[in-house]
């Protein structure tokens, strides 16, 4: 069974104010993350509680894993000089 995909208001927002490319290339990797919430290539963040980071190129999407409920949640997307601020 895998994974329910949300995306908080912030992110939707975030997502919208990108090119459609951008956009694309952005949601093909967040729905995989439906079947395996934690790739070999995400890191979990550093003094954050349950929050991991997914590179695409030059953006990063913030999420959270809710492993009780099946939840992804994405909580933040930018471009990688941005997202950490």
């Amino acid at each position: 069974m895998g994974y329910h995909i949300e995306f908080a208001p912030a992110a939707v927002r975030q997502l919208k104010k990108l090119t459609d490319s951008v956009q694309k290339r952005l949601i093909d990797r967040i729905e995989k993350l439906a079947a395996n919430p934690r790739p070999g290539n995400v890191k979990k963040l550093a003094n954050e509680e349950n929050l991991y980071r997914l590179p695409v190129g030059d953006y990063r999407v913030i999420y959270q894993i809710q492993d009780k409920v099946l939840i992804v949640l994405v909580v933040k997307i930018g471009h990688r000089r941005n997202i950490y601020r």
